[in-house]
C-alpha cells in the first residue's frame, strides 16, 4: 500500500510539473516529492561492518538483528552494516576486511555481547559498554 501511494504520489508530481511548463500554466515552485531528485547523502568515513550469513539456512533474522544491535550500539561511529547472503552454512562477520567471527571456528553464533565487544575492541577500545562491562569492572576493583 506504502509503495503504491509512493508510487502515485510521483505520477501527480510528475503530471503537474509536466503540466507547469505548458504554456498558459502557473510554474510549479515545490517539485520536492520527487523521490529520484532528492539527493544522496555522501559515504561517512568509518569501519565497515559485513555479516555473511546462509540464506538457506533461515539466518537472515539473525543477522538483521545483529546488525541491528551493532547500529543502536555504535551509530554514527560506523561507516556502514550490510548484509550479505550466501549458502552453504556460512556465518563471517568481518570489521573492516578483518574476520572477527566465523561460526565453525568460534563455535556457533555470537551472542551480542561478544559481538559488541569485538567491535568496540577495534572502533574504540575505551568505550564503555555500560552493562555488558559490568562483570569487566567488578573484575578490575574486586
Amino acid at each position: 500500500m506504502l509503495a503504491h501511494n509512493l508510487s502515485e504520489s510521483n505520477d501527480v508530481a510528475a503530471l503537474a510539473l509536466k503540466e507547469a511548463g505548458a504554456p498558459g500554466r502557473p510554474q510549479l515552485k515545490t517539485a520536492h516529492l520527487l523521490v529520484q531528485d532528492r539527493p544522496m547523502t555522501e559515504p561517512k568515513p568509518g569501519p565497515r561492518i559485513a555479516i555473511t550469513y546462509c540464506s538457506m539456512c533461515n539466518w537472515l533474522l539473525r543477522s538483521a538483528w545483529m546488525a541491528q544491535e551493532l547500529l543502536q550500539t555504535f551509530g554514527q561511529d560506523l561507516g556502514e552494516v550490510v548484509l550479505i547472503p550466501r549458502t552453504g552454512g556460512i556465518f563471517l562477520i568481518h570489521y573492516d576486511g578483518e574476520l572477527i567471527w566465523d561460526r565453525t571456528v568460534d563455535g556457533g553464533f555470537p551472542d551480542v555481547k561478544q559481538l559488541k565487544q569485538r567491535v568496540r575492541d577495534r572502533l574504540d577500545p575505551e568505550r564503555d559498554l555500560g552493562h555488558l562491562d559490568d562483570h569487566k569492572k567488578k573484575l578490575v576493583e574486586g
